[in-house]
């Protein structure tokens, strides 16, 4: 008997099996481009470097964006994300999960995870024209910056180990990469 390729699922076939609780009460998934994907558990550093985010994004965005802290966004009909820090426009629609025109910046953090947010998570957010795509790269203590998403790829890409990094959809508002970085110092 031939392997078959793998079934692939739609974002409505993903709700209906969280909603009969397929993937049990505790599953970190998330669905990318068909396939539900098990999410690692997070180290101390992830956890505390998304906190760290959390608390910057909050005070500098007041009134201006939403800081959505590992929730999905529908990307299409075949990938449904969660990453570790979202800002979405201010009027994003409520009614529904956030898309690709309402996200302003995704950011991962990556502990352990490196290679597969580069290798999967790049090309799927380019392709989605999300704007701005940080990889909170902490085994480096730098922050990839992936901006100006051409036809699938991202046409700018910066690692940034110092200084300040400014937002693109949100003038004026700037990140210190030291104090991304402040929990996990040793």
């Amino acid at each position: 008997m031939d392997g078959g390729a793998p079934h692939r699922f739609t974002v409505t076939d993903y709700h209906r099996m969280a909603e009969a609780n397929v993937f049990g009460i505790d599953a970190r998934v998330e669905l990318i481009r068909g396939t539900v994907v098990d999410k690692p558990k997070a180290s101390v550093p992830h956890l505390w470097t998304v906190n760290t985010l959390n608390m910057l994004f909050a005070s500098l965005l007041v009134g201006r964006a939403i800081v959505s802290v590992q929730n999905s966004i529908r990307l299409d009909d075949q990938s449904e994300p969660e990453p570790d820090v979202v800002l979405l426009a201010s009027d994003a629609d409520r009614s529904k999960h956030p898309g690709p025109a309402e996200v302003l910046l995704v950011i991962e953090v990556s502990d352990t995870t490196l290679d597969y947010d580069r290798a999967v998570k790049v090309p799927l957010y380019a392709e989605s024209g999300l704007v701005e795509y940080w990889i909170i790269n902490i085994p480096e203590r730098l922050v990839e910056v992936y901006r100006n998403p051409k036809e699938g790829a991202y046409q700018d890409v910066e690692r940034v180990v110092s200084g300040r990094i400014s937002l693109e959809a949100l003038p004026g508002i700037e990140v210190d990469v030291a104090q991304v970085f402040a929990a996990t110092s040793s």
